[in-house]
């Protein structure tokens, strides 16, 4: 997992490769170098303080040139939170998070399905399967142009959806 200046759920997700069987391995946003492993995770936090646009300052970090190089190869990336901020500035991913609806920070948990089990970190799921994570965000609002979200459909590329 990478951690940024301001990166705060790092702990958190070493925890959950442990739990998961793997062994985490910390690298930090000015290594040039990925040692190999393999998959990434971007925790969440506040990527050096969010002073630009979430995610806009973090794109820049040394170990992102490698991690663009490695994620085009094949290499699993999940972003969580700010991570998924930065693979969007770091153009990993198309669109762009916005500030929330009334431009309030939200905290709950939140209702998915699970679209696509093709991934390294659905796999276990079931197609169709419900399921609910905690949500923390106060810039979570996804937003890309008509024809990317057609594209992200057509190629099978929305992983989970959210419920009401």
């Amino acid at each position: 997992m990478i951690t940024f200046p301001g990166s705060l759920d790092d702990g958190e997700a070493a925890r959950a490769v442990r739990r998961a069987g793997g062994e985490p391995v910390a690298l930090w946003h000015d290594e040039h170098d990925l040692h190999g492993v393999d998959a990434v995770i971007l925790p969440g936090g506040f990527s050096y303080g969010d002073y630009l646009r979430c995610g806009a300052i973090a794109r820049f970090s040394p170990v992102m040139a490698e991690l663009a190089t490695a994620a085009r190869a094949g290499l699993p990336v999940l972003g969580i939170c700010n991570g998924f901020q930065i693979l969007c500035e770091a153009h990993l991913l198309p669109g762009a998070l916005t500030r929330n609806a009334g431009l309030h920070f939200v905290s709950r948990d939140l209702r998915l399905r699970v679209e696509s089990t093709r991934t390294a970190w659905t796999r276990a799921y079931a197609e169709g399967q419900e399921i609910t994570i905690p949500l923390k965000s106060g810039e979570g609002a996804y937003a890309a142009d008509p024809s990317t979200l057609a594209a992200l459909e057509a190629g099978g590329q929305v992983v989970v959806r959210y419920l009401a």
